[in-house]
């Protein structure tokens, strides 16, 4: 779709994909029908770095992608950010009538909000560094709670969410057997609540709705009490990311116990720390469904059934629609 074709704009918007985000960024482009502009990118010694466009933008509405997630062995989530705002603050100095990121895993957002006495608020901080680079608007896919990154921005804030992928995925392998859609925890309901109704509201598919007891209590996560009525039922587990893999595997017992036949999982970000493979192994899952927001470890994709769902042409057709002015609350399955 050519963005370029149909927007308000005097001259077609620019897309920039920094380091590490270079392949996400050519299938976004080609999705948007925008043209992706070169990028320099230095290292200087002792860790400091410059980026810079090649190509003009003054004038032009810009874009950049950049994944800031952390590697367990690479660049820090710190790094990412700061490589995101100095690029985003260098468009804004060369002229950029307007900056949007896309950042599909936002870090820091599981900290919104106060646990123990002078906690910080790192989602809420992290939103003050994006409005203070000069962006204009922060594009994020599934946050780990939506209210909370509304609210930390005082810039237009869009989140994608995850379920038009998992609809989609679902409805493309029909089962005589009924669905239904479960969130690990009480946090996650809504989540969950919408996948079900965009399923029956897009694919025409019912579905149940459940979700699990979760507490935690210095540091020790517990809870199995599953909330909703599965049995029998082709479960599909639905989170915005997995780390350690309890939450999904407890989640997954409760399920089984409850009378599931079958389980998948859908999570927007494969963060996947050492104990998931494990810890996953164990639920025996007909598939776990991740975006390609993290780069999926080598081994993880050996050990277990996962499947990616590619990003590109969802925030692909995400851009074309904000370049024209179209709604992304219709392509996110909202309206």
């Amino acid at each position: 779709m050519n963005a370029a074709a149909t927007g308000p704009y005097q001259e077609p918007p620019l897309l920039f994909a920094l380091g590490g985000s270079e392949a996400l960024g050519a299938a976004v482009a080609r999705e948007a029908g925008v043209e992706l502009g070169p990028v320099e990118e230095r290292e200087f010694e002792r860790g400091e770095h410059k980026a810079r466009p090649r190509a003009p933008v003054r004038g032009r509405d810009t874009f950049v992608l950049h994944g800031v997630h952390g590697d367990l062995a690479g660049p820090s989530v710190n790094d990412r950010l700061l490589r995101l705002w100095f690029f985003a603050s260098t468009l804004r100095d060369a002229g950029a009538r307007s900056v949007s990121v896309i950042v599909p895993y936002l870090p820091y957002s599981r900290k919104d909000r106060r646990t123990k006495a002078r906690d910080p608020l790192g989602s809420r901080y992290v939103a003050e560094h994006f409005e203070a680079s000069g962006i204009d608007r922060i594009v994020v896919l599934e946050p780990h709670n939506l209210a909370a990154f509304e609210n930390a921005f005082r810039i237009e804030a869009i989140a994608l969410p995850l379920a038009p992928l998992a609809a989609a995925w679902l409805a493309e392998r029909p089962d005589d057997r009924p669905v239904a859609v479960v969130s690990p925890d009480v946090g996650g309901t809504k989540r969950a609540q919408e996948l079900r109704d965009l399923l029956e509201r897009r694919h025409r598919i019912k579905a149940r709705l459940a979700f699990v007891e979760k507490r935690r209590s210095a540091g020790v996560v517990s809870g199995e009490l599953l909330v909703g009525d599965v049995d029998a039922c082709r479960c599909l587990i639905v989170d915005d990311l997995v780390s350690s893999g309890g939450t999904l595997a407890r989640a997954a017992h409760a399920c089984r116990a409850g009378g599931a036949q079958a389980i998948a999982i859908a999570v927007a970000h494969a963060l996947f720390l050492p104990p998931a493979t494990d810890a996953l192994r164990a639920i025996g899952a007909e598939r776990i469904l991740v975006t390609d927001s993290v780069p999926l470890p080598a081994a993880v994709a050996r050990a277990l059934p996962v499947e990616v769902l590619p990003l590109g042409p969802y925030l692909g057709e995400a851009l074309a629609r904000i370049a024209r002015g179209g709604s992304v609350s219709e392509l996110a399955g909202l309206e």
